[in-house]
């Protein structure tokens, strides 16, 4: 009887295994092991430079083969390949060339072509002039595409491309300047002696009116499979953005180390406090940077620019609207100083009622200057020094209280912040070049002291995350959506006065400073926001969006007021991105320590797998990834991956772009991390 329950009981683990998909260890023995790393042979073009860097930002490991170097390595088969543990290791899981034949050495691809036919790895042929080389008839056009609208076959949107929904439409941002070329053109027929055929994946009709031409296409033969693209294309432009996942998990079989996210938070600043307004006539702000009236002259004013309770309702709704949360950014004291002056405050009375409609930071409690103490008699301002020569700064007495004071108002209203966020007005308190070129030493300990962890910073000049006191630093990006205006003519004004010459009335700032500001045509004041500054920006902010790139983006409440001139912009950044993304693939809306936490997660991967501390690799159905304990390692697999358990296992990850993706960690027991792939990702 005994045996008998013990028998039974080892076929009931079989058969749970069977069901669960898992293959016995000793089945897998014989496996070959091929590690996830990707080749990368460079020919130092955008091309292969664009593939290098998507590679960089989703944090895929790779490895490059400069062939611009004399002392290059060769690609021979010690260089691919060898043996571990007695089973056959394939050391690139992808291989990533610049064209179909590259090398000068015959010998160097037909050792590639081996490689990937024994170990199953996929090839890109990043930029080809389209050829019977690569199962395509020479191209009938060759030449600019700009502004073609390409589409991608339902193979592919039912594949490596799922997470696209539209199509994908080549920029055309200057008509005067080509930005994208190629060589589209017709498949060859199937070879049905070799076995040899090409799959169309990416086409566009012509611009010669001539037809519909190949710009993406799976090329099949001799057991080996590449991807051909026959346009070129760096990292910055849009339709390498849509596709540059797709290719990666194309190249890798939905399988690499790696995470990748299209992230969107928008932080509206200076809430409850008034914003100083442009004055169209002189050209300047009013309390910011106009010149001192002359004797006998009034000296220039504007109303200041608050938002009003409507604006909030408006705000309210278009969130509903747009599924999307404003993380709002607040001064108290605005609020308490319109108490004492006008005995109420309706904006706050708004806000509070509709309070858990939005996410709440700490934006200081009256926004002051929390760096050097600044002195105005010179233009520009310069940091005031004492009688030794020595920088004046404001006191951790003074920041202190301006933190805590803001967070002691948002407790007394029931504002839901996060105690340890903290943006400071104008980011002050951190170094700015050249007045400040050091932070204010007091601000590190005045953080520490409030309990900060997360302070927001200028991504334009403070790109890099990095430590101040217990804080860490969640660059921002600034929107061109200027804080001293509420109406669209206001903005175009502003906008013209910086980037038009003074011929053309602007300040010539566009002239004294070519290398980074371009002159343009002064665009008209009634059409010129929607037409020019809408697009432009939306373009800026969704390049940042589809470049996994979780810094948060920010305006002001000058911006929700009166003419409400954000809404536009938004309304096309998030109307673009879902008309080119399926549903599966959602914006990622978070606040702002949670995307600082992600910028770090990111900072130590690439540390860890820059120092050669992580290994990983496929093996039958098991993934495996050994790496130093505690750190959190990204990975992508095909939907339907567990973790590696004996009974009822869970999925990894969650679902993103029809793959699932996540982190998880080694622990002191556990030395690796050890998923299942679904039985048809090992085929």
């Amino acid at each position: 009887m005994r045996r008998s329950r013990v028998l039974a009981s080892a076929l009931s683990i079989v058969c749970v295994t069977a069901v669960l998909g898992f293959t016995p260890l000793a089945a897998q023995a014989a496996a070959p092991r091929l590690d996830l790393r990707v080749l990368v042979v460079s020919d130092g073009q955008p091309a292969t430079a664009a593939i290098a860097a998507q590679l960089a930002s989703e944090g895929v490991p790779y490895t490059t083969v400069d062939l611009t170097k004399p002392n290059r390595p060769l690609i021979t088969a010690a260089y691919l390949e060898d043996t571990v543990g007695g089973v056959p290791r394939g050391k690139f899981q992808a291989v990533v060339l610049p064209n179909e034949n590259p090398f000068g050495d015959p010998a160097e691809l037909a050792t590639l072509a081996a490689y990937e036919k024994k170990f199953g790895v996929r090839q890109l042929d990043a930029y080809v002039y389209a050829n019977p080389a690569v199962g395509l008839n020479y191209p009938s056009y060759l030449g600019q595409l700009d502004g073609s609208a390409a589409t991608v076959s339902s193979s592919g949107l039912a594949g490596a491309w799922k997470y696209l929904r539209g199509p994908v439409k080549f920029e055309d941002n200057a008509s005067d300047v080509p930005e994208s070329y190629g060589f589209p053109a017709t498949p060859l027929p199937d070879d049905t002696l070799t076995g040899a055929k090409f799959e169309s994946v990416l086409t566009a009709p012509l611009p010669n009116g001539s037809g519909t031409g190949t710009l993406a296409g799976v090329y099949t033969k001799d057991g080996r499979s590449e991807l051909v693209l026959t346009f070129s294309y760096n990292h910055h432009q849009q339709q390498f953005k849509l596709l540059a996942h797709g290719i990666i998990s194309w190249l890798t079989k939905g399988v690499h180390l790696g995470y990748q996210r299209n992230y969107f938070a928008v932080h509206v600043d200076d809430l409850f406090l008034p914003d100083d307004r442009w004055s169209i006539e002189a050209n300047c702000t009013p309390g910011e940077n106009c010149a001192p009236p002359a004797p006998g002259q009034p000296p220039v004013t504007t109303p200041e620019i608050r938002m009003v309770p409507a604006d909030v309702t408006r705000a309210v709704q278009w969130q509903q609207q747009q599924g999307f949360t404003f993380d709002m950014l607040f001064n108290g004291g605005g609020s308490d100083q319109e108490v004492a002056e006008k005995g109420s405050d309706p904006l706050l009375t708004s806000m509070v009622a509709n309070k858990a409609k939005f996410r709440w930071a700490n934006h200081t409690y009256e926004h002051p200057y929390m760096g050097c103490v600044q002195d105005y008699t010179v233009f520009p301002w310069r940091c005031k020094t004492n009688a030794a020569g020595a920088i004046q700064y404001m006191t951790k007495a003074e920041i202190v209280a301006q933190i805590n004071k803001n967070k002691t108002f948002a407790s007394q209203k029931g504002l839901p912040i996060q105690a340890g966020e903290l943006v400071t007005g104008e980011h002050s308190g951190m170094k700015l070049i050249p007045q400040q070129p050091l932070d204010n030493p007091n601000l590190g300990p005045a953080l520490t002291q409030t309990g900060i962890t997360s302070l927001g910073s200028d991504n334009s000049r403070d790109p890099a995350q990095r430590k101040i006191g217990s804080a860490l630093t969640v660059p921002r990006h600034p929107m061109n959506i200027f804080f001293n205006v509420a109406k669209f003519t206001e903005e175009v004004d502003e906008y013209n006065w910086i980037y038009t010459s003074r011929a053309n009335g602007g300040s010539g700032i566009c002239e004294d400073n070519p290398a980074t500001t371009t002159c343009i045509t002064p665009l008209d004041p009634q059409t010129g926001f929607h037409d020019k500054i809408v697009p432009q920006e939306a373009r800026i902010a969704l390049s940042h969006v589809l470049n996994n790139d979780p810094r948060p983006h920010y305006v002001h409440q000058s911006n929700l007021a009166e003419d409400r001139i954000i809404y536009p912009v938004l309304d096309r950044i998030l109307n673009d991105y879902r008309a080119l993304f399926a549903a599966n693939t959602p914006i990622v809306n978070e606040r702002m320590s949670a995307l600082g936490a992600q910028l770090t997660r990111e900072a130590a991967w690439r540390t860890a797998v820059n120092s050669g501390s992580v290994t990983g690799y496929i093996q039958g159905n098991k993934v495996v990834v050994t790496a130093p304990n505690g750190l959190e390692v990204p990975l992508t697999v095909p939907e339907g991956t567990r973790k590696n358990a004996l009974l009822f296992p869970p999925l990894f990850g969650t679902q993103y772009g029809g793959e699932r993706s996540g982190y998880d960690k080694t622990a002191l027991l556990s030395p690796n991390i050890t998923l299942v792939l679904p039985a048809a990702a090992t085929n």
